[in-house]
């Protein structure tokens, strides 16, 4: 037999995002009327398959570039007394389960992010403020379901060092969770996945072995920090092609306000991995100092 070569599995972007509704005329005010997006299908059907699958409508409002936002609405069905009063909260990730779901949509630079926040406010939403998240910044509504809905745009385009230090964080973070599953217990601060991921670091030549040291990508969004430590008497960088080692032999302390960074960008920027022990990391300071033996 022949051996067939298969081709290549590419994917070619999202087709639709999809989320249930028990609020139908609000819904389709909120994307049509408010967001201005257009509705360009429906599916109107009854249930598929099982008998407790309820009669509804599947209804797709054009969100660009050939992709769509859709939503169920299930016939007869009740809205689970969860999600009753989420579009009265404040555009905040106040429950990080029920908000991790959501969608975001690009757009086209500052100036159009701006002008979307002016829009929203006029249709009498409320409206987040501006949000940096390392390589993108975004805001935030809700709709009448309280789904999230954010609206951002690229700060840069992500590199090869992006995915690679992507899959050196997962590698740290899958290895820590089938440990602490086979112990029995939760893998449950990201300072663990941190200080892992210096290990494998230092494994692979990049990270050193000084009492602290803090991993930096060598990406714009945290050169604040290497400037800081540069400047800073109890610290050395060394430098390298993919990642600056910010080294200091005893505790070490950064502020916030100084480095000029939003809290979204500051409660991550260790994520290239650390050698210490983080002993204060508050909205304002950061205070590592060397592992305890």
């Amino acid at each position: 037999m022949s051996e067939r070569t298969l081709p290549a599995l590419t994917l070619r972007g999202v087709d639709h995002t999809a989320r249930p509704t028990w609020r139908l005329r609000e819904t389709v005010e909120f994307y049509s009327d408010k967001l201005g997006l257009p509705l360009i299908h429906v599916i109107s059907a009854r249930g598929w398959g099982p008998q407790t699958h309820p009669d509804f409508l599947h209804f797709f409002f054009d969100s660009g570039n050939g992709s769509t936002i859709a939503f169920f609405y299930y016939l007869g069905s009740e809205e689970p007394a969860g999600m009753r009063e989420r579009a009265a909260v404040r555009p905040l990730p106040d429950d990080h389960v029920a908000d991790a779901t959501h969608t975001a949509w690009l757009v086209d630079g500052p100036e159009e992010l701006r002008a979307w926040k002016q829009h929203l406010e006029a249709q009498g939403l409320d409206v987040s403020v501006e949000t940096r998240h390392e390589v993108i910044e975004s805001i935030y509504v809700r709709d009448p379901n309280g789904y999230f809905v954010e609206f951002t745009h690229k700060l840069r385009p992500l590199t090869a060092l992006d995915a690679a230090d992507a899959w050196l964080t997962l590698q740290a973070a899958m290895g820590l969770e089938d440990a602490a599953r086979a112990g029995g217990h939760a893998l449950d601060t990201v300072d663990a996945i941190w200080n892992r991921k210096a290990a494998l670091l230092r494994e692979h030549g990049v990270a050193s072995g000084a009492p602290v040291s803090i991993a930096v990508p060598r990406v714009e969004e945290f050169a604040p920090l290497v400037d800081a430590a540069q400047r800073h008497p109890d610290c050395r960088v060394r430098e390298g092609k993919e990642y600056d080692v910010i080294e200091a032999d005893g505790p070490v302390e950064f502020e916030r306000k100084a480095l000029g960074f939003k809290p979204a960008l500051w409660y991550g920027m260790l994520t290239g991995g650390v050698h210490g022990l983080i002993e204060r990391f508050d909205r304002d300071v950061l205070r590592i100092a060397p592992a305890q033996s």
